[in-house]
């Protein structure tokens, strides 16, 4: 098992009519995630569960790493939601609906 420590598991997931490769997330990224769903339950500031959304997004989809909140706010919402609840649901989290599994 140890061999497998690191290794990176992907899939196609459709996104705006066309393809991006996402990576499964890792329990620490998982558990990261979880904290940044809670503080942003607590937050006053209204794009709190967008920078969340961003931040899934950055982690999990392959070339997103580098994307701006500028070029992430060019995308429809329901697009963007949509491509969360996929890589949430491929990593475990979440009803697994979207995941396509």
């Amino acid at each position: 098992m140890k061999h497998l420590v690191g290794k990176v598991i992907t899939k196609e997931v459709s996104f705006m009519d066309d393809k991006v490769e996402v990576r499964k997330l890792s329990v620490s990224e998982v558990m990261a995630i979880q904290d940044l769903v809670k503080k942003a339950a607590s937050s006053k500031k209204d794009d709190s569960q967008l920078g969340v959304l961003r931040d899934v997004l950055r982690r999990a989809v392959i070339g997103a790493e580098e994307m701006t909140d500028q070029e992430f706010d060019s995308f429809p919402l329901a697009e963007l939601n949509k491509l969360s609840e996929a890589v949430l649901g491929f990593s475990g989290m979440g009803d697994g609906g979207a995941s396509g599994n």
